[in-house]
């Protein structure tokens, strides 16, 4: 669905936005690909990576999502919309709310804007666990940003775009990962690895599953889900063995804004959530009567989940043993 069309991706210097631009030129012919940041050395890395004699396609637009005009300049002719910019450290977002709030939430209204403003065909929105029911600021502005991407096709009328959310778990190996962390304090010698509560569980996905499912879900969607991948959970406490099994761990406490476990489809939201094979999908409470969601684009057909169903780390049936943590770091 890619070859020979225009895709923007926001935030596209980040972790997802490098390796989703590396499986789309492998497996693609895009016609255009804009990169679009405000981070001016990431898109001078990228640049050299892709350089204009041999990846003609490959725009680069610095820019901030908080500027609806540049948007707009930006989105001119694009078919397809991956919105990856956003703030996203809980204790930073403690600090610094106000700043969150024009990022997360007046900057995904903006990415909205600019794509009814240039009919844009689909756009998808990145999400996080940590918007179900959140605990958190930054949890909250995405919350908020999700809802904001879901009813945006209330009012798109004759205008064809349709917007849909992707919400998952920690991304193994992802910038500011606590995967990261541990690497980074082994390499340092750092005496032992800081665990924040011995309970501790996260969903757990590689961005190679990332990008795919997000690309799923450009095929699936018909505008307004939010699409939930089934993916496997851990134990930080195995994380930690994984990484350097001969390290102590130390216990410091949950940090301001910190869940012992994370919820992606919150009971508050059964009534609403279809399960299909490999993923969940949360249609909207005010759906259009038009829109049958149990069915979606390519064929597949959910089913109603049960009236308690809770979709939560803890919970998850899928936990990776400290041995399979390790095989899949090794890959990383």
């Amino acid at each position: 669905m890619f070859n020979n069309k225009n895709i923007f991706i926001s935030g596209g210097t980040g972790s997802f936005g490098n390796r989703f631009i590396e499986i789309i030129v492998k497996k693609y012919k895009p016609k255009k690909i804009i990169v679009y940041s405000r981070d001016e050395y990431k898109q001078y890395l990228m640049q050299k990576k892709y350089p204009a004699n041999e990846f003609p396609f490959m725009r680069f637009f610095l820019g901030d999502v908080r500027d609806l005009e540049r948007l707009k300049l930006a989105m001119n002719g694009v078919d397809y919309v991956i919105h990856a910019a956003a703030l996203k450290q809980v204790p930073s977002a403690e600090y610094n709310p106000m700043e969150y709030v024009k990022t997360n939430i007046n900057g995904a209204e903006n990415i909205i804007q600019a794509s009814i403003f240039q009919k844009v065909s689909k756009v998808i929105a990145l999400s996080t666990d940590k918007a179900a029911n959140p605990i958190n600021l930054y949890g909250a502005t995405k919350l908020a940003s999700d809802k904001i991407f879901v009813a945006a096709n209330n009012i798109v009328g004759k205008i064809k775009t349709s917007f849909s959310v992707v919400r998952y778990g920690n991304v193994a190996g992802s910038r500011g990962s606590v995967q990261q962390l541990f690497n980074d304090l082994v390499k340092n010698n750092g005496k032992h690895l800081p665990i924040t509560d011995k309970r501790m569980t996260r969903f757990w996905i590689t961005l190679d599953k990332g990008v795919d499912f997000v690309i799923k879900s450009f095929l699936r969607m018909k505008g307004g889900e939010i699409f939930v991948p089934k993916i496997p959970s851990i134990k930080i406490t195995d994380l930690a063995k994984a990484i350097a099994p001969n390290k102590k761990t130390k216990y410091i406490g949950v940090r301001s804004g910190e869940k012992i476990h994370e919820v992606m489809c919150p009971q508050e939201s059964a009534h609403l959530t279809l399960n299909f094979k490999d993923h969940y999908v949360i249609y909207p409470s005010n759906p259009d009567k038009k829109t049958v969601y149990i069915n979606n684009l390519i064929g597949e057909k959910g089913k109603k989940v049960k009236k308690d169903f809770e979709y939560s780390s803890d919970k998850n049936k899928d936990f990776l043993s400290v041995a399979e943590i390790k095989k899949l770091n090794d890959t990383l």
